[in-house]
């Protein structure tokens, strides 16, 4: 078509003006908010919980006076851990904050192509989990970068006899780890694909 002069118009400039670009792959989708949003929304409940819990130990329980509850399959035992979660690595409290922030940093960068709810909530129960503990490394004593991490949960026993006295963060950190793991065995991608289908296309 031509315009007047004698100018040629394509068929999109003919029609609207101008040209239009489909988004990309990366671009920013409905699935991909919801599943940012889940996320930041699971982390945010994961450090709340934790703390408030946390802050509730610390001022109703006393350390060697462990709290029997459900029968004895639980008990609240107040203890402070300088050691990773499960009171792993006990005398390298300064390297667990720096861990914890790679850790953040990775699932920041994770989340720039994050499609799908359910990996959403994986990394948000982990990033939350990570959080948490990183605030009692950094606030509480015996210093910043030093701080030990309140733990209180033990099971079966009151002092960790058959299982490692644990925290909310902790609880978070290993249920996000185990989702993300069945969600990588079952084939579901981040940007909400499944692998078995990239494989027939690319067969």
């Amino acid at each position: 078509m031509q315009a007047v002069g004698g100018t040629t118009l394509n068929a999109d400039e003919a029609a609207g003006g101008s040209t239009a670009t489909a988004p990309g792959p990366g671009a920013p989708t409905g699935f991909g908010r919801r599943a940012v949003a889940v996320l930041a929304i699971t982390a945010v409940l994961a450090v709340v919980v934790d703390q408030v819990v946390k802050e509730l130990c610390t001022k109703e329980l006393v350390e060697g006076e462990p709290v029997r509850i459900l029968g004895g399959l639980v008990h609240l035992s107040l203890l402070r851990n300088s050691g990773a979660a499960f009171s792993l690595g006990s005398g390298y409290t300064w390297v667990f904050p720096l861990v914890t922030l790679v850790v953040v940093g990775w699932i920041g960068w994770m989340a720039r192509k994050l499609r799908s709810v359910p990996w959403g909530l994986a990394l948000g129960l982990v990033l939350g989990g990570a959080l948490g503990n990183l605030g009692d490394r950094l606030f509480r004593a015996p210093g910043p970068f030093q701080g030990h991490v309140v733990d209180m949960i033990s099971l079966f026993g009151p002092y960790g006899e058959y299982f490692a006295v644990f925290n909310i963060a902790d609880s978070c950190l290993s249920v996000g780890v185990v989702l993300a793991v069945l969600l990588e065995l079952t084939g579901r991608q981040r940007d909400g694909s499944r692998a078995s289908r990239k494989a027939e296309k690319t067969a």
